[in-house]
C-alpha cells in the first residue's frame, strides 16, 4: 500500500485583523495549501495542482478555514481571536510530510488580508476508530456537494447519493473498500461562501457510515465532500 497512516496538523496562530473579509475565510485556502507544498517539493505542488493524484483529478488534501476560539460574536462579521488555528491534513504520507516540513520553517501564514503569527503546531494521529465498521463523523466546516451544477444541501434530493459517489471516488483513489450505509444524522444551517468571486453553499453535517478503518482514518485527514483544499468538509 502506497499510502500508511493519516496525518492532521493543528497549526496555532493569532491573526493581525480584528475580522475577516467573508472573501478571506475560504478564498486563500488553496493558494495557500499548494504554497506550502511547494515550498517543499515544488514538482508535487504543480503535479497535484494540474492532474491531481496518481491519474484520478481529486486532490487528497484537507485543510480548515482559520478557525478562533472565544471569537466575539457580531452579526455578519467573522471575528478573530487571540486562540485561533488552522488544520492541514492528507492521507497521502508523501503530501503530509511536505506540509509539516513547510510548516515547521513558518513563522507566519498569509491569509489573504490578514497574516497568522504562527504560535506552534501539534502533528496529529488520532484519528477515530469505526466500532463493528460503523462511525460517526462530524465536519467543522460546511461540506460542498454539487449535482449538475447545483450546490445541495442535507435533505436536498441526491445529497446523500452524491456523497456516496465522493467517498467511492475517494476510496478508488485510495485503493480502499467503498463506505456502505451513509446517513446524515443531523445538519448545520446553510452556510454560503465567496470563493474567487464563486459562491459555495454548504452545511456542517454529522453522517454515519460503514466502512473500513482506514478510509476512515483517511477521511478524517482529508474531508467529506467537495472542494476539501479549499476548507470545506474538514472533520471535527
Amino acid at each position: 500500500m502506497w499510502w500508511q497512516v493519516a496525518m492532521r496538523v493543528r497549526v496555532d496562530v493569532t491573526a493581525d485583523l480584528p475580522s475577516l473579509r467573508w472573501e478571506d475565510v475560504h478564498g486563500p485556502a488553496r493558494g495557500v495549501v499548494y504554497g506550502l507544498i511547494g515550498e517543499h517539493d515544488p514538482a508535487l505542488a504543480k503535479s497535484l495542482h494540474d492532474e491531481g493524484w496518481r491519474g484520478h483529478p481529486l486532490k487528497p488534501v484537507g485543510v480548515t478555514s482559520p478557525q478562533f476560539r472565544g471569537a466575539p460574536h457580531k452579526k455578519g462579521v467573522y471575528t478573530t481571536s487571540p486562540e485561533g488555528s488552522v488544520w492541514f491534513g492528507s492521507p497521502v504520507p508523501e503530501i503530509a510530510s511536505a506540509l509539516v516540513a513547510a510548516l515547521a520553517a513558518r513563522t507566519e501564514i498569509v491569509w489573504g488580508m490578514a497574516r497568522l503569527r504562527v504560535r506552534g503546531f501539534a502533528v496529529d494521529f488520532g484519528a477515530p476508530v469505526a466500532v463493528d465498521g460503523v462511525v460517526e463523523l462530524a465536519t467543522v466546516t460546511p461540506v460542498v456537494i454539487r449535482y449538475e451544477g447545483r450546490d445541495l444541501l442535507p435533505g436536498d434530493e441526491r445529497f446523500v447519493e452524491r456523497l456516496e459517489h465522493n467517498l467511492a471516488h475517494k476510496a478508488d483513489v485510495l485503493g480502499l473498500p467503498a463506505p456502505r450505509g451513509l446517513r446524515v444524522l443531523e445538519a448545520g444551517p446553510r452556510r454560503r461562501f465567496s470563493v474567487r468571486g464563486a459562491p459555495r453553499i454548504g452545511a456542517q453535517v454529522r453522517v454515519a457510515l460503514e466502512a473500513d478503518s482506514r478510509f476512515v482514518e483517511a477521511l478524517w485527514s482529508w474531508g467529506l465532500g467537495l472542494d476539501t483544499v479549499q476548507g470545506f468538509g474538514w472533520i471535527r
